[in-house]
């Protein structure tokens, strides 16, 4: 008889081939909370256009950023999983993820079966939005077992301390012309329907600013990245902001990417080589990026605090 925690993350291809990224990028791709459009209008075009011209590519990227321990995202959420459970002794902490193995259902199935009694489901995402939340409760929620799911955390004074931490000490290290606080984006028409996304990121920056220091605060803008598809999405977009801010004179730059809590396929390839790429390209100087929080203990102590809060209010609920 034990609590159960239970880490999500987005999910990896079982291997950087073509063949298993194809597979991912279909189940990735055909949930309905990531996108929104008619079934019958979509999957044709999903499977008779889009995987076809961007599978064998963004094969080639995950090549490219793949470990010898296998890939980054999952490499590192596993870093994130085994301090977790150090911090909860008495607690089973599990990963799993949306999208590939080990997936989420079975997970579960296989906590309980050891005697988890008490089951936590927590979304390595700070901020809420339906295209990462909406799968994972889906999925959890169709085990039948009850679970405590958590939100988000992008509000947590913790989370906020260590982010501005890690800004402040990577800009006091160099002299920046700007800090672009890059967050991913997602369609429009998902904040139009209500998705708290853009406003929960615009108070991320918030907080940030409020700890930084008022050189390093006169220099922030925000931007969003990773865009996929033809429909609009937040703006303003990464590699545009890079480029514009290139024009304008400023060639140092720092960027800071909140939304993703381990180092991944967008931080590894598409920020230190797509967009760093573009931004040498147009007469940039210095490109670095902030880490994300990976194995950091203070972030690690704070997804256990969560944890155990989250089932201190059910009993005292």
């Amino acid at each position: 008889m034990q609590p159960g925690l239970l880490l999500v993350n987005l999910g990896s291809p079982a291997s950087p081939t073509t063949r298993d990224v194809k597979q991912y990028l279909q189940t990735f791709l055909s949930d309905p909370s990531v996108v929104e459009m008619p079934k019958a209008l979509w999957q044709p075009l999903l499977r008779g256009v889009i995987l076809p011209m961007r599978a064998w590519r963004s094969a080639t990227f995950y090549r490219d950023s793949w470990l010898a321990s296998g890939s980054p995202l999952i490499v590192n959420s596993r870093a994130i999983q085994r301090l977790v459970q150090a911090q909860l002794p008495t607690w089973d902490v599990q990963l799993a993820m949306t999208y590939g193995k080990p997936a989420i259902d079975t997970t579960l199935m296989a906590m309980h079966n050891r005697g988890d009694t008490q089951l936590v489901v927590l979304p390595l995402f700070p901020q809420y939005t339906q295209s990462t939340h909406a799968g994972i409760k889906r999925q959890a929620a169709a085990t039948g077992l009850p679970f405590e799911f958590i939100t988000h955390f992008y509000d947590e004074p913790v989370y906020q301390d260590l982010l501005a931490d890690q800004i402040q000490m990577s800009y006091d290290r160099h002299h920046y012309d700007a800090i672009v606080i890059s967050y991913h984006s997602i369609p429009t028409a998902m904040v139009r329907h209500g998705d708290p996304y853009q406003a929960q990121c615009q108070a991320t920056t918030q907080a940030m600013l409020d700890r930084l220091s008022p050189a390093a605060q006169a220099k922030v803008v925000t931007a969003y990245q990773s865009k996929f598809g033809p429909m609009p999405w937040l703006k303003p977009y990464l590699k545009n902001e890079l480029m514009q801010l290139v024009e304008m004179g400023k060639r140092n730059v720092l960027v800071a990417t909140p939304s993703f809590v381990v180092d991944c396929l967008e931080t590894i390839e598409e920020d230190y080589v797509q967009n760093y790429q573009t931004f040498k390209a147009c007469g940039g100087d210095r490109f670095d990026l902030v880490p994300p929080m990976n194995d950091d203990p203070t972030f690690s102590q704070l997804l256990a605090t969560l944890a155990k809060r989250q089932l201190e209010a059910v009993v005292n609920g």
